[in-house]
C-alpha cells in the first residue's frame, strides 16, 4: 500500500482525505477530541506541501447529525479551515475551485446520503469528481464497505494517511506480541468478539474478559448472573473457551439493580450474585489478580471498558489503566468508550499506542486486514 508520502505532486492538487471525525458530541459541543487530534498530522502534512485538502467524515446516528461541532474544534487547531454545509454537488465543486494551496475544506456528514453506506457508485463518483487523489486516514471505518472506504479507491489514485499507516504498523505488532503477553477484551456480544478471542487465545499467554462479555462466560461456567446483560451466543463454544486455562474472568463484581446509580452498587464475589441484580463492573480483587500478569508482561493489548461506562461504572477501567501505565509493557489501547474514558483521566498519553478504532481494531486483529485496506491494495 502506498503512503501519503508517495503522492507524486501536492502543490495545488485537490486531495480527498477520509478522516476520523466521528467523535462524541453533547448539546452541540464535542466532548472528546482524541480522534480529531489524531487526524491533524496527515492534514498538516498535506497543507504544508500546498495541497487543497478536502475532508470527508461521518457522525454516528440517524444521518441528520452535523460535522459542524467538529469543524469548530478543528479550526482552532489548523489554519485556513472552512466548512461546507453540503457534501456533493455544484456548490461544493465551486468551493473546491476557489480553494488556494494549503486550504482545508470540511464537507458535511457523509451519512446524510444513503449512498455512503450502500457504496452507491453514483454517490462515489460525485465525491471522486471533487479531487484528483484520495487519502484514507480513517482507520475507525476501514472495516466498513462504504463508498468513502472501498468505493473511492476504485476511482482515484489512493494512499494511506499517516494515521492509518501507524495503525497498521502497531496492530500488526500486536498480532505477534512479545511474551509474556496479556490481552484484555471487554464490551458485549459474544458473536462479534468470538473471532478475535480465538486469535488472541492462540497468540497471547492470558486473555482477560470483562464487561458484559464476561457475563456470557460466567453463565457458561455455571454462575448465576441474575439480571445481568448476556448476549445469548453459541453456548457450546462459550463453554469450550471458558474452560481454557488462559482465559481469565472476574472474581468479584459490582452489582445493583439494572438501572441503579454507581452509589447504589456493592461488591460481591461472582458466586454470590443475588436475584434482581445485574453485574455492572469488575471488582477490585479482579484487578488485583491481574497484577502479576501485568507486571511481567512485555505486551498488553486492551479493547473495551470493563463496566457500564455510560452509567458511571468506571472504577474497574480506571484501576486497570493505572496498573498498565505503571508497567514496563508495550501497551496498546483501543475502543471508543475506553479511549474516551482514559483520555478524560489523562491516561491515554501513558500508553505506547492508542488506536482510533473499536470494531476496526478487533476485526484487524482477527483477520489481519480490513476491507478498506484491501481496497487500497487492489
Amino acid at each position: 500500500m502506498r503512503s501519503v508520502r508517495d503522492i507524486p505532486e501536492y502543490k495545488n492538487v485537490p486531495i480527498l482525505v477520509r478522516a476520523a471525525l466521528n467523535v462524541p458530541v453533547a448539546d452541540g459541543v464535542v466532548v472528546d477530541t482524541f480522534r480529531l487530534r489524531q487526524a491533524l498530522p496527515t492534514i498538516a502534512y498535506l497543507q504544508e506541501r500546498g495541497a487543497k485538502v478536502i475532508l470527508l467524515g461521518h457522525v454516528t446516528g440517524t444521518g441528520a447529525e452535523s460535522l459542524k461541532p467538529m469543524y469548530e474544534v478543528l479550526k482552532k487547531m489548523l489554519p485556513a479551515v472552512e466548512f461546507s454545509p453540503t457534501t456533493i454537488g455544484k456548490e461544493v465543486r465551486a468551493l473546491v475551485r476557489a480553494m488556494r494551496p494549503g486550504d482545508v475544506l470540511m464537507l458535511e456528514n457523509l451519512r446524510r446520503f444513503k449512498g455512503e453506506e450502500s457504496n452507491d457508485l453514483d454517490f462515489t463518483a460525485s465525491l471522486a469528481e471533487l479531487a484528483d487523489v484520495f487519502v484514507q486516514d480513517a482507520f475507525d471505518v476501514c472495516h466498513r464497505a462504504h463508498a468513502s472506504v472501498v468505493g473511492l479507491p476504485k476511482l482515484l489514485p489512493s494512499y494511506l494517511g499517516l494515521l492509518v499507516e501507524k495503525e497498521v504498523e502497531e496492530l500488526s505488532k500486536a498480532l505477534s506480541p512479545k511474551h509474556p503477553a496479556l490481552a484484555i477484551i471487554a464490551g458485549a456480544k459474544f458473536s462479534t468478539k468470538e473471532p478475535v478471542l480465538h486469535t488472541l487465545l492462540s497468540s497471547y499467554d492470558q486473555v482477560f474478559v470483562g464487561g458484559a462479555l464476561a457475563n456470557d462466560f460466567l453463565e457458561a461456567k455455571g454462575f448465576f448472573v441474575a439480571d445481568s446483560l448476556v448476549s445469548g451466543g453459541n453456548e457450546t463454544e462459550m463453554k469450550k473457551l471458558a474452560a481454557l486455562p488462559e482465559l481469565l474472568l472476574p472474581e468479584d463484581v459490582y452489582v445493583a439493580e439494572k438501572e441503579a446509580a454507581r452509589s447504589e452498587s456493592k461488591i460481591v464475589s461472582v458466586s454470590d450474585i443475588s436475584d434482581h441484580t445485574a453485574i455492572l463492573d469488575v471488582g477490585p480483587n479482579s484487578i488485583t489478580s491481574l497484577l502479576p500478569y501485568i507486571k511481567k508482561a512485555k505486551t498488553i493489548l486492551w479493547n473495551g471498558t470493563l463496566g457500564r461506562y455510560e452509567h458511571g461504572f468506571t472504577e474497574g477501567t480506571r484501576l486497570l489503566a493505572e496498573a498498565i501505565t505503571e508497567s514496563n509493557a508495550h501497551s496498546i489501547l483501543g475502543g471508543g468508550d475506553t479511549v474516551a474514558a482514559l483520555d478524560a483521566l489523562g491516561l491515554t498519553k501513558k500508553f505506547s499506542f492508542v488506536s482510533t478504532g473499536g470494531g476496526a481494531m478487533l476485526d484487524f486483529l482477527a483477520e489481519g486486514t480490513l476491507p478498506g485496506l484491501e481496497a487500497l491494495t487492489n
